[in-house]
């Protein structure tokens, strides 16, 4: 199983039902900071950041501006009102994104 697909199995999914924040960084064993993104799903998360988007730069935060610069190009914003909007890019295609990105990028 790949890291989106990990991400998806927990996202909004019983027993855990995480939120997009936290799937992504369950999906890479980061269960130190599940807590942390219990408060960044749904459009919460810094400035309005993507949830599942700011999830991954907190599991390879010395890769964020490669994985938000692959978030952008792939969906077309970063900001959860923006996906939401005009773009309408499903939450479940976020997070499958994000996790792609952290690993590809993860060494």
């Amino acid at each position: 199983m790949n890291a989106a697909e990990k991400a998806l199995a927990t996202f909004r999914q019983p027993p855990h039902s995480y939120n997009c924040a936290q799937t992504v960084c369950a999906a890479f064993g980061r269960d130190d900071l599940l807590d942390e993104m219990a408060a960044c799903g749904g459009g919460r998360a810094p400035e309005g950041m993507c949830g599942a988007l700011y999830g991954a730069t907190r599991v390879l935060p010395e890769k964020a501006q490669q994985i938000i610069e692959g978030f952008r190009a792939e969906n077309g914003a970063i900001h959860c009102r923006e996906l939401k909007g005009a773009n309408r890019v499903p939450c479940t295609q976020c997070v499958r994104c994000a996790a792609t990105l952290v690993e590809s990028l993860q060494a």
